[in-house]
């Protein structure tokens, strides 16, 4: 029996220009409304996660994020926060500063600190919500305020570039681009499933009574932990070849489509 639902944001949830799609809010209202729990598992800060939620009149909701770095439950408590190492985070940095035109930030947190604001910083902005305020990485490792993510904007050569060379340089690490222009950089024990792991068992549930939704790279180690896992239609081919199921697009209600399908909520 389904008790849990776990759903990535961003290609998944959300539609393409960031808005909601009706169909997956009447989908998750509906599951929640039979006593089922609805987890955002995300790349996102909270922060990032929150203005969701609200808008979907489910303010007290379990999040996972930072794509397992950080899980708190629905009052807020923090049940798992992994950093970066200091030396790591301070050596990776520094070593990012070898190419130009990147917009770098650090997230530690609940906050998100970067060290110039830029076009990237105010899109980045105005599609997750989240405030940012300007730092110095440097006074912020000092201060062992130590990131969960370092996350880089930049072009997709770029991106790609910088992916191949720091996941070499620094193995302990973990360097992965979750969209063409987006570069996340994480300590290498941490994925989304570590994340769900930790929020199972405080619940009680297991593997068993979830279901997962994802669309990219960064959704791979859930989609293979949970065995009903599902792929939006809208997923690289590597990524629906994991999946248990895959199901429409994030743009028509593949969430829905697929709850409805195996009878979780009413079609």
């Amino acid at each position: 029996m389904i008790k849990i639902i776990l759903s990535d944001i961003d290609g998944t949830f959300l539609k393409d220009d960031k808005s909601v799609c009706e169909l997956h809010a009447k989908a998750i209202k509906a599951a929640v409304a039979k006593g089922l729990k609805f987890v955002f598992v995300s790349a996102r800060m909270p922060e990032g996660i929150y203005p969701i939620t609200d808008a979907l009149g489910m303010a007290h909701t379990p999040v996972i994020s930072y794509s397992g770095g950080l899980v708190l439950t629905e009052d807020e408590e923090v049940l798992f926060d992994k950093r970066i190492a200091a030396e790591d985070a301070q050596s990776i940095l520094a070593a990012m500063k070898r190419w130009q035109d990147i917009s770098v930030s650090c997230y530690a947190g609940r906050r998100w600190v970067t060290e110039k604001i830029d076009e990237r910083i105010q899109r980045e902005h105005e599609n997750t919500g989240a405030p940012f305020e300007l730092g110095n990485f440097d006074a912020l490792l000092r201060e062992n305020i130590l990131p969960n993510k370092i996350f880089v904007r930049c072009e997709p050569p770029t991106c790609k570039e910088m992916e191949t060379e720091l996941s070499r340089e620094f193995p302990a690490l973990n360097v992965v681009r979750s969209a063409p222009h987006l570069l996340e950089v994480m300590d290498k024990s941490i994925s989304k499933a570590t994340g769900i792991e930790v929020l199972l068992k405080h619940y009680g549930y297991g593997v068993d009574e979830a279901i997962a939704f994802g669309d990219n790279y960064n959704d791979v180690e859930m989609l293979e932990m949970i065995p009903q896992s599902v792929a939006m239609a809208n997923a690289p081919d590597r990524v629906k070849k994991l999946a248990s199921a895959v199901t429409d697009s994030n743009e028509v209600g593949g969430i829905y489509t697929y709850l409805a399908k195996i009878g979780v909520i009413e079609p």
